[in-house]
């Protein structure tokens, strides 16, 4: 009988380890996502100009400084997140995030308070970041060392499935507030309605955490007194190989993230001439079709192992890019779904197995330092930059298709470092 209590006990605290795990990823890729939905009427509200490109440029700068910061709030939570315990860093985490997208939705505008609307807007957004920049790595790690024997992709998968989440709740909150609210409210108070909810998200994923177990593999870590004083230096003094393969493993997994889930809506509607409806449902076909095939992929490599997953996601990216821009550039509705069906298939071959795959990497004692800093850098380089560097392509030589060049260079970049890492799905965590 205390067996099966003491059993029930284990699952009890890994299902509630999934859910907060999930849930503060899924706050965090929401919070990112709906800030862009809705990029058009900030830029009116707090950017006022002659000029509309001006205005949205100006938006999408601040934007960009979300993932400046983010390698900052890598360095702070992952010090924390391994001296102190997971728990700590990712409530400390969630709670900035879910602040700091609250007061976007409470700031007044450039019309009331003049220059000081915009100098608000940029503090909230590097909060933002500096919180995100802890909450990948730390749910990432939580998943991993919370998950079962020869279970590891399946629970790292949840991550990846909250991510994907974040993005369609975000798209149905932009959907519905379009549908059922007039342009001018929207502009006047509809705006702040998607950033307020995440007041509610936010109370929900720190109600979750605050009743969160520490990780079964960093008590280990304590009870053994293998904890370091300062993860962060001992992490960059032992760790530098594992941080830079993490480095170029994240390269193709932001770079196709944000190129192909972000920008090609835009890319359809702007470059190509695709009508907005078109653009909008091929992009949420693709992403329900990502997020259900992620968990399998995640399981299957704790079967299989993790490379040959990684492995087909990298070469189909060398080989398909070019297609699949192809493809997107006809505008032909059934096209340009299956341009984005065959990134959205890839991207889940990468996306399942990755979590598990970049947290190997690591010994538990640094790994949320270690992890943070290979993961975020590289966020940071390929993936803010990624529609602003596709947009530059397409202007500078005139040819559509140009964007493809990116995931294909970055494919073989990742490419190479997955070659060069030992499989460890069938082996112990360290």
């Amino acid at each position: 009988m205390t067996a099966t209590i003491r059993q029930e006990d284990v699952v009890r605290k890994r299902r509630r380890a999934v859910i907060s795990g999930g849930f503060g990823n899924l706050l965090e890729n929401y919070d990112n996502v709906i800030y862009t939905y809705f990029a058009a009427t900030l830029a009116k509200l707090f950017f006022p100009s002659s000029s509309d490109a001006a205005a949205l440029l100006a938006t999408f700068g601040v934007f960009a400084v979300g993932f400046v910061i983010r390698p900052l709030g890598a360095l702070f939570f992952g010090h924390l997140g391994d001296r102190y315990g997971r728990r700590r860093a990712l409530i400390v985490s969630v709670v900035l995030m879910a602040i700091a997208t609250t007061a976007i939705g409470l700031l007044p505008t450039f019309a009331a308070i003049g220059v000081a609307a915009p100098i608000l807007l940029v503090l909230a957004r590097l909060v933002q970041g500096f919180s995100v920049g802890g909450e990948w790595a730390g749910s990432a790690a939580l998943l991993v060392e919370y998950a079962p024997a020869g279970k590891r992709g399946r629970f790292g998968s949840v991550q990846q499935v909250s991510t994907g989440i974040g993005f369609l709740l975000a798209a149905a909150v932009a959907a519905a507030i379009t549908l059922f609210v007039d342009p001018a409210d929207i502009l006047s108070w509809g705006w702040r309605i998607p950033f307020l909810l995440g007041l509610v998200t936010g109370a929900a994923a720190l109600w979750l955490r605050l009743g969160l177990d520490e990780t079964p593999a960093f008590k280990e870590t304590v009870a053994e007194g293998e904890t370091v004083a300062n993860p962060l230096v001992t992490g960059l003094r032992t760790q530098r190989a594992a941080i830079a393969k993490g480095f170029g493993f994240t390269v193709l997994w932001t770079l196709a993230y944000f190129l192909f889930l972000t920008y090609v809506p835009t890319f359809l509607t702007e470059v190509v001439g695709v009508a907005e409806t078109t653009a909008k449902v091929s992009n949420v076909v693709a992403l329900v079709v990502f997020v259900a095939l992620i968990p399998v992929t995640g399981a299957l490599s704790d079967r299989v192992g993790r490379k040959p997953l990684l492995l087909t996601a990298s070469a189909g990216f060398v080989l398909l890019s070019v297609p699949v821009l192809l493809l997107l550039n006809t505008g032909q509705t059934a096209l340009v779904i299956l341009g984005q069906l065959i990134v959205a298939v890839l991207l889940a071959c990468f996306s399942g197995p990755g979590p598990a795959a970049i947290s190997e990497l690591f010994p538990t004692e640094v790994r949320y330092s270690a992890l943070s800093i290979g993961y975020n850098f590289s966020v940071m380089a390929f993936g803010g930059t990624a529609p602003f560097v596709a947009t530059f392509l397409i202007d500078k030589t005139g040819w559509n298709i140009a964007p493809a060049l990116m995931p294909t260079a970055a494919a073989l970049i990742t490419g190479a470092v997955v070659m060069s890492m030992r499989e460890t799905a069938h082996k112990p965590l360290r």
